[in-house]
């Protein structure tokens, strides 16, 4: 199954899409989607260093680009909301993965025409 966004897979589970800009319960940063695992899918060592808060890893898991940071972060999807008011993001690998941001969706590179 294809998303709206892109050639990416839509997880049946899965609560946002690749391309959204989100926020992040616990800790207040914004950030935009830049892939999803439908379960955790990094290390036993890197779950227990990093994932203070201890979220399920059965849920989906998504790659985000922190904005105002030159990072990325892996983030359970208990802890992510939806942006009330999305605005876009400023990171330095965004044009990496995305072409252009239309009303809360950045749109990724590979399907720039749309």
């Amino acid at each position: 199954m294809k998303s709206l966004l892109g050639h990416y897979p839509v997880y049946q589970s899965a609560r946002f899409r690749i391309g959204q800009v989100i926020v992040h319960k616990l800790f207040g940063y914004r950030g935009v989607i830049i892939d999803m695992d439908p379960v955790f899918m990094l290390s036993e060592d890197w779950y227990n260093q990093m994932a203070a808060s201890h979220p399920p890893k059965e849920c989906p898991w998504y790659h985000v680009l922190v904005h105002n940071a030159s990072h990325k972060t892996y983030v359970s999807e208990v802890n992510l909301g939806i942006e009330a008011a999305p605005d876009q993001i400023n990171h330095p690998m965004l044009g990496r993965y995305f072409s252009r941001y239309i009303k809360g969706y950045y749109i990724d590179v590979a399907n720039a025409w749309m």
